[in-house]
């Protein structure tokens, strides 16, 4: 039996788990790919690399599956999620670029908690005390990992927080997306349409790359594809809600490679804020899946 069998045959959550943890090593990774193609190239042109060779290593899918598999009625959704996403991977890929890999990555678990603001302030959702603590309990995590008024608040923490809400936003995209939508489908529409649009600003800064640069960013944009396609297909088998504490996975495995490749120490405020937010959002995370099952059982009953 192939391993490909072996995987298809095991239960859907056990799937999605392995499937999630794929993705963040990708995701983890990235960080990497993304310092070292910036040595030599602006950050902008990194952006539009990112997507365009994306295209480029989707090829055989496309060809594979012919354009009637692009087929969709979603174009609005696609292109919210393209712009959105696009200015978060800016911002993101720059404040790799200004702050520890660490810090970046634990600013980033902010995620959910902007997203669960954001249900309530435009979806109009209800939270009651519990998870009204988590939050603030995460926003302390926060306040841990920048310590304003001890250190100065950089750009790149900034920049890191931004990302951050915009991976808020298009997570709730791509969840209604999969409901109908390939996954592989997801993510090529995602490049397709931010290729064009990150083109136009890396024109203003364009040089082209060296040799080691043109590596760097084809191991950019390979483990970004894997990573979205693992994602994607992981939230298609389970909730987003059962998933995230997985995430976590990405502060221990970039602090290690970025103490061997950068010489780059997290402080002890990283590691204690992030576990905090972490700690926070995975709360948030299982309030809601006890919400969601409770809200299921009342419309069956």
């Amino acid at each position: 039996m192939s391993i490909f069998a072996a995987f298809i045959r095991l239960p859907a959550p056990v799937r999605a788990t392995l499937l999630m943890s794929a993705a963040m090593v990708f995701f983890t990774s990235m960080g990497v790919f993304i310092r070292l193609a910036s040595e030599n190239l602006h950050v902008l042109e990194v952006v539009f690399f990112r997507n365009f060779l994306a295209v480029v290593l989707m090829a055989p899918w496309i060809m594979g599956y012919g354009i009637s598999a692009l087929r969709t009625d979603k174009y609005g959704l696609y292109s919210l999620r393209a712009v959105i996403n696009l200015v978060a991977m800016a911002a993101g890929f720059a404040a790799i670029t200004m702050i520890p890999l660490a810090e970046a990555t634990a600013l980033g678990f902010t995620a959910p908690l902007f997203a669960t603001i954001g249900a309530v302030l435009v979806l109009g959702e209800v939270i009651r005390a519990r998870r009204v603590a988590a939050l603030a309990a995460g926003f302390v995590g926060m306040l841990l990992v920048l310590r304003p008024g001890m250190e100065a608040m950089s750009l790149g923490a900034l920049l890191a927080l931004g990302n951050a809400f915009g991976i808020a936003i298009t997570a709730l995209v791509v969840k209604k997306l999969t409901a109908t939508e390939r996954p592989e489908a997801i993510v090529l529409w995602m490049v397709l349409l931010q290729s064009p649009l990150s083109l136009v600003p890396a024109l203003f800064v364009w040089t082209w790359p060296d040799p080691m640069t043109w590596v760097w960013l084809f191991c950019l944009a390979g483990a970004g594809t894997a990573g979205h396609v693992c994602w994607t297909r992981a939230c298609g088998l389970a909730e987003i809600t059962q998933l995230q504490p997985l995430e976590f996975i990405k502060l221990p495995l970039i602090a290690i490679l970025g103490y061997l490749l950068f010489a780059e120490e997290p402080t002890v405020w990283v590691w204690l804020g992030g576990a905090v937010i972490f700690g926070s959002t995975a709360y948030i995370s299982h309030r809601e899946a006890l919400l969601a099952k409770r809200c299921a059982r009342k419309k069956g009953g």
